[in-house]
């Protein structure tokens, strides 16, 4: 049976080139983009963002010329009770909270994770830059920085399982 990813698309050049690559493999495909918010509702205007309608859109199109299925995954009750609420909390504390870090941790790779799973799909792909590197001895995955320092984007990545 043939492999099957879900491809994490955001619009962007990284994630499109995955999608091209995880196509090129010959894996079953098929571009995701996770609906965080609504641009308006927190006052940013819709194109100065990350998940903005023109990266749905670029998104929609890539997959489109892929030849693979696209949808939205509408994650915004999970973006507010696991980013934005912890954000604020830590903020108010004096801290500095990275909220890509937690939307990743625990939107992306964590509740996709478990869409594509429900969906029957075997991996999640992102445009993320690092190296994974299988131990012999433990078996385990290691997670270790890009070969090019100044794309590296292992921190993004820190808070994955081995699944």
């Amino acid at each position: 049976m043939n492999k099957r990813a879900l491809i994490a698309m955001s619009g962007g050049v990284d994630s499109s080139v995955a999608a091209f690559l995880i196509k090129s493999e010959g894996f079953e495909s098929m571009g995701v983009t996770m609906k965080l918010f609504a641009n308006e509702d927190i006052g940013i205007s819709r194109e100065h963002s990350c998940c903005s309608l023109a990266d749905v859109e670029d998104a929609r199109s890539v997959a489109c010329r892929l030849g693979i299925p696209y949808y939205v995954f509408n994650f915004s009750d999970g973006f507010e009770s696991d980013v934005i609420k912890p954000f604020i909390a830590s903020y108010e504390k004096g801290l500095t909270p990275n909220p890509c870090i937690e939307c990743n941790r625990h939107l992306k790779f964590e509740r996709l994770y478990n869409r594509a799973k429900v969906l029957g799909y075997d991996y999640v792909a992102t445009g993320h830059y690092a190296r994974i590197e299988k131990d012999s001895v433990s078996g385990r995955y290691l997670l270790k920085k890009a070969v090019d320092d100044a794309k590296d984007q292992s921190y993004v990545l820190y808070s994955m399982t081995q699944d």
